[in-house]
């Protein structure tokens, strides 16, 4: 445990327990300040479905002492990420985390599962009163020597917790982000409609590829999260079926997240077998199915207000085409972590934890928006409608190569800078 430059007594309050909080609160446990969780939800259970966890994300879980014997046990080391055209034809693929040369393997895992992790490993070194749940951060006041968060518990009682800083990272719908932005523009969804669920069947390609097959507007993405079972040979392959519609009406469901039958959606993916893939068969091997509107928000200034700094989500919520919501929460947590060493506990290192993100993030969100990585399907799409017998002629390989390079140096996680970093933290 490293000493801070100017320890405080009081903790620092963080604001969510998914995450981005609770990789906050192992890395001021190991940099030794004190702090506390408050988490909205009465008990924490491993919800959600699968994510990607990219090798600058994964250096830093190891640099808190959760490495591969540890992150095997809840996912799956990618090896490839592949983008296929609605013909079936590859239009694009590379190898990831160890086998691309990273010195940090890329994982593929289940949301809840790494958020359980997290949680249980802070309960081990912080002790059982480190988090607390059913208690919702609904605003704060800044003071001249720490921050004041008003809490709301679940039966409606209210108080208030003094620390000497607020950290937010509860989410898409931060409280602490409204009050912050009070004028910040409503929730963006730009038209596209995923529906997302597990499946069991046996990986494809590599046994651990993440495979992006369709086009811009109508594609599915699926990557197994689990290794196959010894006696099956089936592992649970997590998927997201996605089109994009017209969004000039808004989002009309209603809920932002809500179960759905198979055959409301299935048709728009009728005939996808390519003999290596089926898609409708894979859609329909899931035992639940989730609706969500692909959403993000747009950018703000700032992330700090004085002793308060938002984190993840509520800072930067972003379309997930680049497996990288949740690595990012992760980094945002180490680099506050070391500002608050180099600055100590106090307004200085947010302000440059701020100075080091906001804006270059900020640009991510934005590019994201415009698809991403996946990208390279709509330049497919615009020159030959999709269907194409030689890649090459349509999108040169030095093209396809020189995208991907500019999307992973935007993201952080380009090889040789990633590789030759220091670490973001002291221990």
């Amino acid at each position: 445990m490293l000493e801070t430059k100017t320890p405080s007594a009081a903790p620092v309050l963080i604001a969510g327990g998914g995450i981005g909080g609770m990789a906050m609160a192992l890395t001021l446990h190991q940099i030794g300040v004190p702090c506390v969780v408050y988490e909205a939800v009465p008990e924490l259970q491993p919800l959600g479905v699968g994510i990607n966890l990219q090798p600058n994300a994964v250096r830093e879980l190891y640099d808190l002492g959760l490495d591969d014997r540890v992150l095997d046990r809840i996912g799956i080391q990618a090896r490839e990420w592949a983008l296929v055209g609605r013909n079936g034809r590859e239009i694009y693929a590379e190898p990831r985390g160890l086998a691309a040369g990273y010195r940090w393997p890329q994982y593929s895992v289940h949301r809840g599962e790494l958020q359980m992790l997290l949680y249980r490993t802070v309960l081990e070194r912080l002790g059982p009163g480190a988090v607390q749940l059913g208690q919702r951060v609904t605003g704060y006041r800044n003071g001249e020597e720490g921050v004041t968060a008003q809490i709301e518990t679940r039966d409606g009682q209210r108080r208030e917790a003094q620390g000497a800083l607020l950290v937010a990272a509860d989410g898409l719908h931060s409280a602490v982000r409204a009050q912050m932005h009070p004028q910040q523009p409503p929730i963006h969804w730009g038209g596209a409609i995923m529906w997302r669920g597990t499946t069991p069947g046996v990986p494809i390609r590599t046994g651990a590829s993440f495979v992006g097959l369709g086009s811009l507007k109508h594609r599915v993405v699926c990557y197994p999260i689990s290794q196959p079972d010894p006696a099956t040979g089936l592992a649970t392959i997590n998927w997201i079926a996605e089109i994009t519609v017209d969004n000039s009406q808004g989002w009309t469901q209603g809920d932002w997240n809500r179960r759905v039958a198979i055959d409301e959606f299935i048709h728009h993916f009728a005939g996808w077998d390519y003999g290596w893939i089926d898609v409708p068969a894979l859609l329909r091997g899931a035992s639940q199915v989730y609706e969500y509107p692909m959403i993000d928000r747009d950018p703000v200034p700032t992330w700090v207000d004085g002793r308060v700094a938002l984190l993840g989500d509520a800072a930067h919520v972003m379309y997930p085409v680049g497996s990288n919501g949740a690595s990012q929460a992760i980094v945002d947590a180490r680099v506050q972590g070391a500002a608050l060493q180099a600055q100590g506990v106090g307004p200085a290192a947010l302000r440059a934890y701020d100075d080091r993100l906001c804006a270059d993030i900020s640009a991510l969100v934005l590019r994201n928006r415009g698809a991403g990585p996946f990208g390279l399907l709509g330049l497919v799409d615009e020159r030959c409608g999709g269907v194409f017998d030689d890649i090459d002629q349509v999108v040169p390989k030095a093209e396809r190569e020189a995208f991907m390079a500019r999307y992973k140096a935007a993201a952080g996680f380009a090889i040789e800078t990633l590789n030759a970093a220091p670490p973001t933290v002291r221990v």
